[in-house]
């Protein structure tokens, strides 16, 4: 889509060749001030899977979570939601995307995909209620439903171009 927001944000060392990052396994997360979703999936396939819900809002915790994820799945990209109003326009949370992307970014001297996810959260909702997943069992999914919405998203987008 022409209206759709894809951003990268490098860190300043990142020694990995471009190639490399057409390839391997992708982790993606759907940033959230109280909760983070998780995503993971692989170049090669190019499916996304829900992975995990990093259910705290302090840093020290989600970064922590986050060095065992990438210790674990060893991926060669991350991609981060980015969220703004239906019209495209920025709001507070925005900004906060940003800020999570440069910081993974920063810290784990990785590649950084910055994925438009609007509507992301209300299609998990979705989702999970035609699955049967329904009222306070949904919270601890829909946050990583969502991540692999926007992680499925950039796979498809890569598949066209």
């Amino acid at each position: 889509m022409a209206d759709e927001l894809v951003r990268t944000v490098i860190a300043p060392n990142v020694q990995q060749p471009p190639e490399s990052l057409s390839e391997g396994t992708v982790l993606a997360f759907d940033f959230g001030t109280k909760r983070i979703g998780v995503a993971v999936g692989n170049h090669l396939v190019g499916m996304a899977n829900p992975l995990v819900t990093i259910d705290s809002e302090e840093n020290i915790k989600r970064f922590a979570i986050i060095e065992q994820l990438i210790e674990t799945w060893q991926p060669t990209l991350l991609v981060v939601g980015l969220p703004t109003h239906a019209d495209g326009t920025p709001h507070e949370l925005t900004h906060l995307s940003q800020r999570f992307a440069r910081r993974l970014a920063g810290r784990f001297n990785m590649k950084v995909i910055l994925k438009d996810e609007r509507y992301t959260s209300e299609t998990a909702r979705v989702a999970l209620r035609e699955a049967g997943v329904t009222g306070k069992k949904q919270k601890p999914l829909l946050d990583q439903i969502a991540a692999q919405q926007i992680l499925q998203s950039y796979f498809d987008e890569q598949q066209i171009t």
